[in-house]
């Protein structure tokens, strides 16, 4: 799956890694509603293609997931600031 790195160059695989740090960190330093959503251009880092589908629960097992992510930030990031803003689509 990774063979493309054999063939790069020491320069070149330095500079793969600083695009893939890069990817890392904006996602990582993403916040407030932006912890929620799809995040294509976070796996387009990766050479091979997204897949065209993804697989989606029902609402009532997706919005449990959802509260589950949320508590699971109380408890791993406790005294992180709250953005108390509502989600605005534009």
């Amino acid at each position: 799956m990774d063979d493309d790195l054999d063939a790069l160059t020491r320069d070149a695989l330095v500079a793969e890694v600083r695009r893939l740090r890069a990817g890392i960190r904006r996602h990582r330093d993403s916040s407030g509603h932006d912890l929620c959503w799809y995040h294509p251009q976070l796996w387009s880092l990766l050479p091979e293609p997204i897949a065209p589908s993804v697989a989606v629960p029902p609402w009532p097992k997706f919005m449990r997931g959802c509260v589950a992510f949320r508590t699971s930030l109380d408890e791993e990031l406790q005294g992180a600031p709250a953005a108390d803003v509502e989600f605005d689509e534009t």
